[in-house]
């Protein structure tokens, strides 16, 4: 085969250390938009960046010349260093180390769209961590719950 072909859609999750409230709504567009900036640069295109105060969600493309673990490490190291110029209330602002990267099915991209989109409602009802224990179920993802948070 000549060609290399490949159209991964990922769901990408990760929190703020220690999940503090720093996505606050001042910032959260502005990082959501860095965020799918960063994608970009990696030509892995993000199709929605969202999340809420101490979480994003982001759901991309994933280049076929990029390692799942350099996107996440460039999406956290870059936005981190961003986050960290925008307010001294930032100045200790970081992710925790760790994240989720879940596969989907072409067929529910607009599910997991529309799912990014209302995760302020959506967390009126649930927190982040009943959310990814939830997604990391579905995904059937064993997991070890002393140290997911940490």
């Amino acid at each position: 085969m000549g060609q290399s072909l490949a159209k991964n859609y990922l769901h990408i999750i990760f929190s703020t250390k220690n999940r503090q409230p720093f996505i606050l709504p001042e910032y959260e567009i502005s990082l959501f938009r860095y965020l799918g900036g960063v994608c970009r640069n990696l030509e892995s295109p993000s199709l929605i960046v969202g999340g809420h105060l101490d979480h994003v969600h982001v759901l991309c493309l994933l280049s076929k010349k990029l390692a799942l673990i350099k996107m996440v490490e460039n999406l956290k190291t870059e936005s981190s260093k961003w986050m960290k110029t925008q307010s001294d209330y930032l100045k200790n602002f970081y992710w925790q180390d760790g994240y989720g990267a879940f596969s989907v099915n072409p067929s529910q991209v607009d599910i997991v769209i529309d799912y990014i989109k209302n995760q302020k409602q959506h967390h009126e009802k649930k927190s982040f961590q009943n959310e990814y224990r939830a997604i990391l179920k579905k995904f059937k993802v064993e997991y070890d719950e002393r140290y997911v948070w940490d």
